[in-house]
């Protein structure tokens, strides 16, 4: 009779099963502020989809639009400060 054994490459946790690293911990922190605009502004979508948008819908609307945009430039201003290297260093 055989042992039956698990095999180790099996019992091993692979690069896909293993949790997120700090560095893409760092990054998902980074990017959250827009996360929750999207969120924001779906959700504000959501709200007029079977109804005329009111005046207050509108604006909520608007609301989100500008605040996804300005997470946008926000993080794509941090992401163009990490890559120009300091004058006079």
């Amino acid at each position: 009779m055989r042992n039956i054994g698990p095999v180790q490459a099996v019992v091993t946790a692979t690069e896909y099963d293993r949790g997120p690293t700090a560095a893409e911990l760092d990054a998902i922190d980074a990017e959250m502020p827009l996360i929750s605009a999207e969120v924001e502004l779906l959700d504000a979508q959501i709200i007029v989809l079977d109804r005329v948008p009111s005046e207050v819908d509108e604006r909520r609307l608007r609301r989100a639009r500008r605040r996804v945009l300005a997470a946008r430039r926000e993080l794509a201003n941090l992401s163009a400060a990490a890559f120009v290297p300091e004058v006079g260093a």
